[in-house]
């Protein structure tokens, strides 16, 4: 007789809010995707690749910038989502503060620009305020044999909902709605999105923590070196600089394919389909690694994959390749960037001792944030040498972080 496998324990009520609120954060970067319909509305408005590489810069690298201080702040407080609910207030503000800067200022694009870059970079360090109260709260409420299942689950149903969110991104700029009317209508979908979200997470019931002793900015900048004193921590901060230097390349996978290979707007949304559809099958296989395997594993996979994106985009735009086999740039960096998704956050969470968590976690961050702006490098490089010079600094960038990969913990 055969025996039958142990079911899994059912969700509680905090995890289900964790997981419905990663579906709808999900389907927000579905319409607001930075390296695709942002940059090809910044691109519509003709501007340089230098701001264009900076719109990636601000949204990633002004996320984890603000961690340090506010690992400072919210040490001493026992309850953490006060909070991520004021910094949701702020990010719904400028998400729609961006959607009335669009539909009402494209006529004047300097102008248009320089607000809409301004609102991007007050909602990136709310959300940075936001990010690390995020992690604590998970940490509380989701035990660490569960988090892999949590996070897959999140990423799989969520890259589902981002798939339809293409879908209607496509069928917009395909559409008579006119420019910028028709971008104005995507970020304010993905406005709507995002504060349904936050507000979800916002009602997890949040266990206390142990207040620790206030702390300020000047203690955590001198904590830095005593952080980086745990080798495994030094081994995981290379990787993750490495990587985030050969993010210089993101935002111009969709630039080079309106700019030189001259593909219609409408294909944005392809390749947001193309993004958020191999989001789904790719989270099933890395909880699956996740779970057997560790988060080593991944984020070493993941970083193979990513380096191939733009080995594939020089190749496709060399040979002069069919439109359709340029997608593969997207879905390879999809499947890379779910694997980092699920790794990064597994490893660190891991990796760090419970009594010093906000202070690995806002290291980590503040350290990665700045070199996050590489992508304004890479508008630089490709106003001088050209995209194709970009995509070989990238993919040379991706290849030193697997190897160094080999020196993470195994056992996180």
């Amino acid at each position: 007789m055969t025996a039958l496998r142990p079911s899994r324990p059912a969700w509680n009520a905090n995890e289900r809010l964790g997981i419905l609120n990663g579906w709808l954060v999900f389907l927000g970067d579905g319409f607001l995707s930075v390296s695709v319909v942002v940059a090809g509305f910044a691109a519509r408005l003709g501007a340089p690749n230098a701001v264009i590489g900076l719109l990636p810069g601000i949204a990633a690298g002004g996320w984890m910038l603000p961690q340090l201080l506010v690992a400072a702040r919210v040490r001493p407080l026992a309850y953490k989502l006060p909070v991520y609910r004021s910094a949701a207030l702020v990010r719904m503000l400028t998400y729609l503060a961006m959607v009335i800067i669009a539909a009402t200022l494209a006529g004047r694009p300097a102008l248009c620009l320089g607000l809409f870059v301004l609102a991007m970079l007050l909602n990136a360090l709310a959300s940075g305020v936001a990010g690390l109260p995020f992690l604590e709260v998970v940490s509380k409420t989701v035990p660490p044999e569960r988090r892999a299942r949590f996070f897959g689950v999140r990423n799989l149903y969520g890259g589902l909902l981002a798939f339809g969110a293409g879908l209607i991104v496509r069928w917009i700029l395909g559409s008579g709605l006119s420019f910028p009317l028709n971008y104005a209508l995507i970020f304010l979908l993905g406005t709507i999105a995002y504060t349904v979200g936050y507000g979800v997470f916002g009602r997890v019931s949040e266990p206390p923590d142990t207040p620790l002793p206030p702390g300020n900015l000047r203690e955590e900048v001198r904590s830095i070196p005593v952080t980086l004193q745990d080798p495994h921590f030094r081994a995981f901060l290379t990787v993750r600089l490495l990587l985030a230097g050969a993010s210089l390349g993101d935002p111009f996978y969709a630039v080079y394919a309106l700019r030189e290979l001259h593909y219609p707007a409408a294909t944005l949304g392809v390749f947001v389909m193309a993004l958020t559809g191999a989001a789904p099958l790719s989270n099933l296989v890395w909880q699956r690694v996740a779970e057997r395997k560790g988060s080593r594993r991944i984020i070493r996979y993941a970083a193979f994959f990513a380096g191939l994106a733009p080995l594939v985009a020089l190749t496709v735009g060399a040979l002069h390749l069919p439109p359709f086999t340029y997608l593969l740039v997207f879905i390879l960096s999809s499947v890379a960037l779910q694997g980092f998704n699920l790794g990064h956050t597994n490893h660190l969470l891991n990796l760090a001792p419970p009594d010093a968590r906000s202070r690995y976690i806002g290291t980590l961050n503040t350290l990665v944030g700045a070199v996050l702006f590489a992508p304004v490098a890479g508008g630089l490089l490709a106003d001088l040498a050209g995209y194709r010079a970009v995509f070989v600094l990238s993919a040379l960038l991706f290849a030193a972080a697997w190897w160094q990969c080999g020196r993470l913990r195994r056992d996180a």
